[in-house]
């Protein structure tokens, strides 16, 4: 018993045996896994914070890519026929309203003016005439009256001479003087008459001369008028710009014949808008007003923005070329589409070069 051996205990200063190298190898692995499970859980949690950011963001929002950009496009064309003598613009110039784009051949038009013009002259001349005959007819029916004036006092004259030859004892005259006295009262009386009748004719006379004149100035004004249009028609052969804009679809070429109504060009006038085609199960709180978050697929890198200018009353089935019968043959009920009229805000779209047909993703905010 003596002989069995105990091991000595560790001496208090001895120091500590060191880990193993198994233990070392099995560390790092462990440490690894926990950073991978934080990196995951991290990523989890902005994953769904972003979610839940962009549900927020699309609650009470309607958006549809059923739009484009739309303007005003005002077709020019000419309002007379002619030769094209000159084209002033060229594609996507930009015009100011009254400009010249079209120069047509004035020569025709200007012979008619000349026509219209000579016409005139001589309209202005028979009423000059007119006038002039005018002034003699009232003229001769005041020698006329004058005359009339004359007669009835010869006529009285004559007439107080007969009475007192005849208020005389007949003794104290002879018969001849008698028969002279009456004679002078029927001459005198007859000139009366005459002159009467004279100065009717010459009254007469001066209605026709007033007629004449009449009918003369009628004819001035109708000359006028054809003055007016042969210089109209003849500033037709200039065509202008209606509005400001800038030029597209031009399809006229020197030397070209065109007709009055001929589509020669375009223009998009500044002042562009958005329309948008929503589904009607859309619309329910959509307003005028609402703010709208809009892009362009051609730039899509700016941030532009507009608002509800207004809601088209009646689809856009309405008011096609061959709307929907629903009340003949078999019904199937289809969604319909109403546009919807949106403004651009600020600035921002006018330093783009944007153009009508342009796609567009509209997204209206409904709060």
């Amino acid at each position: 018993m003596d002989d069995v051996r105990h091991p000595d205990p560790p001496a208090p200063d001895a120091p500590l045996q060191a880990p193993s190298r198994q233990d070392d190898a099995d560390a790092p692995p462990r440490r690894g896994k926990a950073a991978v499970f934080f990196v995951l859980g991290v990523a989890l949690v902005l994953l769904a914070g972003g979610g839940v950011m962009y549900w927020w963001s699309l609650r009470g929002t309607e958006s549809t890519d059923d739009a484009a950009i739309d303007g005003h496009v005002s077709q020019v064309a000419p309002q007379v026929a002619g030769r094209v003598i000159g084209v002033l613009v060229d594609d996507n110039q930009v015009v100011a309203p009254g400009q010249k784009l079209v120069q047509i051949d004035p020569r025709d038009f200007q012979v008619r003016l000349d026509q219209a013009e000579a016409q005139r002259a001589e309209a202005a001349a028979q009423l000059a005439q007119a006038r002039a005959t005018l002034g003699v007819r009232r003229a001769d029916v005041g020698q006329a009256e004058a005359n009339i004036h004359v007669a009835e006092a010869d006529q009285f004259q004559a007439q107080q001479d007969l009475a007192r030859y005849r208020a005389i004892n007949p003794r104290a005259i002879t018969k001849q003087q008698l028969d002279n006295a009456v004679a002078a009262q029927r001459s005198a009386q007859a000139k009366l008459e005459a002159a009467r009748q004279a100065a009717e004719s010459l009254r007469s006379q001066l209605a026709v001369a007033q007629t004449q004149v009449t009918a003369a100035e009628a004819s001035l004004r109708t000359a006028d008028a054809n003055v007016a249009n042969a210089k109209l028609q003849l500033s037709y052969t200039q065509v202008v710009a209606p509005a400001p804009g800038r030029v597209t679809r031009r399809t006229v070429e020197l030397g070209n014949y065109v007709n009055a109504g001929q589509a020669l060009l375009a223009i998009v006038q500044p002042g562009l808008w958005v329309t948008a085609n929503f589904k009607e199960t859309q619309l329910n709180a959509m307003r005028p007003g609402q703010p709208v978050r809009i892009r362009v697929d051609a730039f899509p890198d700016a941030k532009l923005t507009g608002h509800v200018d207004s809601l088209q009353s009646g689809t856009g089935s309405v008011f096609s070329a061959l709307p929907a019968e629903n009340a003949t043959g078999n019904y199937v009920k289809v969604v319909q589409r109403l546009p919807v009229k949106i403004r651009f805000d600020g600035t921002e779209a006018e330093k783009l070069p944007l153009a009508p047909g342009m796609s567009v993703i509209a997204r209206v905010d409904l709060h």
